[in-house]
């Protein structure tokens, strides 16, 4: 089977490039955020391809005025993985690690977007993400992460909203590996596991750096994978710190953070502190992860594409499918030398099952006092 992508010289094994070794759940995928500096315009972006099961599926959210607005797009791969686009939305490669460009067409749902990701960091690569349940693979990814700034426009409901390199912070991240996809396996594990799943991820911007922190941690609280890293800006190189670790509060009756602190432990020695101060969440259902619905790979024929619309008020719960959320949040870095600055970015969190630290016993029950 051969496709576009062949006549590039990009091949891994010598299998044709419509072929993804020999996981079903394989998947490659975008993701984009931006925001403006004080929070008050918020969106983002995903485009995800799976091989193996000849679908592609693109979001794109915006919320403005505390309303989050999310157009969603599926359609069959036709396994040529080069035509990054589903219905209005499209993902367009200006200049690879540097420039990445979203649009987002004519639909009857009043969102269009023309917006350019520009990089004023390098791009991170994250340690490999390997995790089993039993036997069983549940992920097995590596990610790259940049952080950068964003020009363009975004129209919603007639509304247009200049998109200015200098008042629009953001962060994009590249992922490809194996991770549930479409369907869910219809054969039950033996012996049963109960699900567990503990991750924060927090890409921050600064004026004149960016950091980068995330953890996976077990029901005990001990990381299988975590990393942290500050990193100044037009291509310097990254710093990798030798420790890392945070602490959160919990909002009481719900599993999302009221507070979080980040502690970065430097080769050189010395501890920079991060404090987050989360303002509001975005629902990660916008894109698709754990939506009823548009699923990462759910299949919903040649094309088909749909929209909703909540005020951020109006989520009252923390259960799925709002528990997956990245908080916008205000930022303040202390480093070794007492100095400080501030910051915006996002915190996102995702806190299923046991969590001893946190104090959490069951698949989902509440943070209490």
């Amino acid at each position: 089977m051969l496709t576009k992508a062949d006549d590039y010289p990009i091949h891994q094994t010598p299998e044709p490039i419509a072929f993804s070794g020999t996981d079903r759940n394989f998947y490659d995928r975008y993701f984009f955020n931006g925001y403006t500096k004080s929070g008050d315009v918020f969106f983002s972006a995903a485009l995800g391809v799976y091989p193996h099961i000849n679908v592609m599926d693109a979001s794109f959210c915006v919320i403005v005025d505390g309303v989050q607005h999310n157009i969603h797009a599926s359609r069959h791969l036709n396994s040529e993985r080069l035509d990054t686009h589903v219905g209005p939305l499209a993902i367009h490669v200006v200049e690879p690690l540097k420039s990445l460009r979203i649009t987002v067409g004519e639909n009857e749902h009043g969102i269009r977007a023309d917006v350019t990701f520009h990089a004023r960091a390098t791009a991170l690569k994250e340690p490999r993400f390997t995790r089993r349940n039993g036997p069983r693979t549940l992920m097995d990814l590596t990610r790259l992460t940049q952080n950068g700034t964003y020009e363009g426009w975004i129209e919603v409901k007639g509304r247009r909203i200049e998109v200015k390199r200098d008042a629009f912070w953001g962060t994009r991240d590249r992922s490809w590996g194996v991770r549930p996809i479409g369907a869910a396996d219809a054969q039950p594990m033996v012996p049963p596991m109960p699900f567990q799943f503990y991750w924060l991820w927090a890409p921050l911007n600064f004026d004149d750096c960016i950091s980068l922190y995330h953890v996976n941690d077990d029901e005990h609280g001990d990381a299988w994978n975590h990393n942290a890293v500050i990193c100044g800006l037009d291509g310097a190189e990254p710093e990798e710190m030798s420790k890392c670790r945070s602490e959160v509060q919990f909002v009481p009756g719900s599993r999302h953070a009221k507070s979080a602190s980040l502690f970065f432990e430097h080769r050189r020695g010395g501890t920079t502190r991060i404090d987050l101060t989360p303002k509001w969440n975005f629902y990660m259902l916008g894109l698709g992860y754990g939506h009823p619905e548009w699923g990462h790979g759910a299949y919903k024929g040649p094309l088909a594409v749909g929209y909703e619309e909540f005020a951020l008020a109006d989520v009252k719960s923390f259960a799925p499918p709002h528990l997956h959320i990245q908080a916008f949040v205000d930022a303040k870095m202390t480093s070794p030398d007492g100095s400080t600055k501030m910051g915006t970015g996002v915190l996102e969190q995702l806190v299923i099952g046991p969590h001893a630290p946190s104090g959490f016993t069951d698949i989902l029950d509440p943070y209490k006092v």
